[in-house]
């Protein structure tokens, strides 16, 4: 059996067109070999992991004309945007006016006025910026998942040691965005997102939780509200009301997955009770398979407390005119 002639060194990891294979002294019979993917017609990949939205990008890339950038859903996967599931569909490239729509197999083209979209670079690709991207969301995004985007561009993502990347936007860049894409699709909902969005946001579903509370007719829970505990310890529940000290931890399927997750929340909770504060935990389940249970409980529970504080109010105030009588 003959052995395959090994690739160049600079060509793992890599994506290139057949017709510039000669640079890379590669013989087209080599190129139909097992080890050469075929991600796109007329390009060739070597280690890239088709299934990864980064890498499917770079395997593109050599056919990336002038003006043609990442956009729509795609370009939000590669900023880091909670989209879930909506970007393992097609690429997204969008070509400003006057330009070829990209055509491919797994691609999908867009047009767009060059006045329209600002422009940036993500991974070393070229993509349409935070901003707009944002606005290209809402043709096809309910309001309320337009803001749980909106939270996370205003707030950077949290990283692993605590601390926070910086943020893609600022509110006054998004709403320059929406002004651009007035008389869009999706420009009504653009317009209703803006102004709900709330900074300090670390998840999706604390974003749906919010507005959850809002549309039925709860007051609108604070996020990251700074509450001190034991130890000169400062503690920032997802939610809370803060004058009626309930906090509202909205707990992913990682805190009980995560062995130390579940200690560090038993020992928060401990904390926020030593300093009479109520909390309410809330799974996927309580959001999103019985919302009206959740609303239910919240009322009560804000409910409760309000009676127990005035109790409390009301106790303080009989103690006190009865030290003034003595």
């Amino acid at each position: 059996m003959t052995s395959r002639k090994p690739l160049p060194e600079h060509l793992r990891m890599a994506a290139f067109r057949t017709s510039e294979v000669a640079p890379h002294e590669v013989g087209v019979g080599r190129l139909r070999s097992p080890d050469v993917q075929h991600p796109f017609h007329a390009v060739r990949s070597v280690w890239l992991d088709l299934n990864d939205l980064l890498d499917r990008c770079r395997a593109y890339e050599p056919l990336l004309g002038r003006k043609h950038y990442f956009s729509h859903v795609t370009a939000a996967a590669l900023f880091g945007m909670p989209v879930g599931f909506r970007s393992r569909a097609g690429l997204h490239v969008a070509t400003l006016e006057g330009r070829t729509p990209a055509r491919s197999r797994g691609v999908i083209g867009h047009v767009m006025k060059s006045a329209d979209v600002s422009v940036t670079v993500v991974f070393g690709l070229p993509a349409i910026a935070p901003s707009d991207v944002w606005c290209q969301l809402a043709a096809t995004f309910s309001s309320v998942d337009l803001v749980a985007v909106g939270d996370f561009l205003i707030t950077g993502r949290r990283m692993r040691d605590g601390r926070r990347a910086a943020a893609l936007c600022t509110i006054e860049e998004l709403d320059a965005a929406v002004i651009r894409h007035r008389g869009c699709r999706g420009a009504t909902a653009l317009r209703w997102a803006l102004p709900r969005l709330r900074a300090g946001v670390d998840s999706a579903p604390e974003s749906h939780l919010r507005l959850l509370c809002i549309a039925a007719g709860l007051p609108e829970p604070v996020v990251g509200a700074e509450v001190a505990v034991a130890g000169a310890r400062r503690l920032h529940p997802d939610l809370a009301y803060p004058d009626l000290k309930i906090a509202i931890e909205y707990e992913g399927e990682g805190h009980r997955a995560d062995a130390a997750q579940f200690r560090r929340d038993i020992e928060r909770k401990e904390l926020y009770e030593d300093v009479e504060w109520r909390v309410m935990r809330v799974s996927a389940d309580h959001l999103y398979r019985d919302p009206d249970a959740l609303v239910r409980r919240i009322r009560m529970k804000i409910s409760q407390q309000r009676r127990h504080l005035t109790g409390e109010s009301s106790q303080t105030a009989v103690r006190s005119q009865m030290k003034r009588r003595l």
